[in-house]
């Protein structure tokens, strides 16, 4: 249990802790280059999901992640296994499901701010989410060719 904890309350202190210091430090809308043409801190207000969509649809996104957390929860409580990886992308998922949970309860939308070139405006919690997704599929492939 300890590595789920771990990583679920690591993830939601550094995704909190950044976009509170990008709302306070920098205006919506706003850039900072930080390497010219890959990189830039930019604040953006996120009423959806990747790319904006669905923008406007707050309690479906609500929704949607009490029933992940619920999932998280359940599915961890239900496993016989105590692989520590398996263990912290559950806690990265959780950790990361929670981080933005916390902005569409509290603001109505998700701060964003990590601007790689042509790539979405994410955050903390979306990066620990996509690699605790990857952690559990790489996982799974383990366990498949183990069992194979």
């Amino acid at each position: 249990m300890l590595p789920l904890l771990v990583s679920a309350a690591l993830v939601l202190i550094a995704d909190q802790t950044t976009k509170y210091y990008i709302r306070v430090m920098l205006p919506d809308g706003r850039s900072v280059t930080i390497v010219k043409g890959l990189l830039y801190i930019t604040h953006v207000r996120n009423k959806g999901a990747v790319f904006g969509l669905f923008s406007g649809k707050q309690t479906l996104f609500i929704v949607a992640t009490l029933l992940s957390i619920c999932l998280i929860v359940f599915y961890y409580v239900k496993m016989r296994e105590t692989l520590f990886v398996l263990n912290a992308a559950l806690g990265l998922e959780l950790g990361g499901a929670i981080g933005n949970l916390i902005d569409r309860l509290s603001r109505g939308w998700v701060t964003d701010f990590i601007h790689v070139r042509d790539f979405p405006v994410f955050n903390i919690a979306d990066s620990a989410i996509v690699v605790g997704v990857v952690l559990l599929l790489f996982v799974s492939l383990l366990n498949i060719v183990k069992k194979g």
